[in-house]
């Protein structure tokens, strides 16, 4: 008797994580997705800054906004 409480246990514990654990782990990849953008000074396109190029503490979109 004890045997079959202990394993109905179990499986309810493994339901319990296969169901409720997924949604901490999308929780935790929306995160990782997000970024913070930033507007180029030159052509207001919008840019993570993680890509743009940071030149005298503004952040550019690409070479060709660059101040010459």
């Amino acid at each position: 008797m004890i045997f079959k409480i202990l394993l109905l246990g179990i499986a309810l514990y493994l339901i319990y994580k296969f169901f409720f654990n997924k949604k901490a782990k999308l929780d935790n990849d929306t995160k990782q997705i997000e970024e913070e953008l930033t507007d180029c000074p030159k052509c207001g396109t919008y840019v993570s800054k993680q890509d743009a190029i940071l030149s005298n503490g503004k952040y550019y979109c690409s070479n060709e906004c660059l101040p010459r």
